[in-house]
């Protein structure tokens, strides 16, 4: 069971455990904005609701510090879903993790090594470095300091989510729906 957290502007900043919500509340970092109907906790003399919506009580401004998180997701972001050799588009379940400089002569995994590469392209490299495969690269990998569509699909609203989300967040249809003039 999760809970949705709100910035002090009441915009969805992320998810959370209802346990993590619960210490944020007890803390007084967080307040209460919404609870489950049909849930509590029950210590030896009380009884708590649990928080669907909680609210911080300040304004956050160490939430995004730690940057981009990284993984496969981030990554395929990143790069746009294309190949970073032949540029083509590879679907997000079929691309490579491809090391620009191969772990083997010494490359490291992390943002500024890290490419997304099509099967052929990651294959036709080897274990060899770009100049070394006379390929190249179409971009050189950086660390984001901001991606667009990251951790946000986690921030639409869809069936099976608690409804008293539905007024903080966006409805999966409004992003999907078929656009007329």
């Amino acid at each position: 069971m999760e809970t949705l957290v709100l910035n002090a502007a009441y915009q969805p900043v992320n998810r959370v455990s209802w346990q993590e919500a619960f210490r944020m509340v007890f803390t007084g970092r967080a307040e209460i904005v919404e609870t489950y109907t049909d849930r509590v906790i029950r210590s030896a003399r009380e009884v708590f609701p649990v928080p669907s919506i909680v609210r911080f009580v300040r304004k956050v401004t160490y939430v995004f510090r730690g940057g981009v998180k990284f993984n496969r997701k981030n990554l395929y972001l990143r790069d746009k879903g294309r190949c970073q050799y032949c540029g083509d588009r590879v679907p997000s379940n079929a691309f490579d993790f491809e090391h620009v400089i191969p772990k083997a002569q010494g490359g490291r995994t992390r943002w500024e090594n890290i490419v997304v590469a099509c099967i052929p392209c990651n294959q036709r490299k080897g274990n060899r470095t770009p100049s070394q495969a006379g390929m190249r690269l179409r971009s050189k990998p950086m660390r984001p300091r901001f991606l667009p569509g990251a951790g946000s699909a986690s921030l639409i609203w869809s069936e099976g989510m608690p409804r008293t989300w539905r007024d903080y967040l966006h409805s999966v249809r409004y992003w999907h729906v078929a656009l007329e003039d």
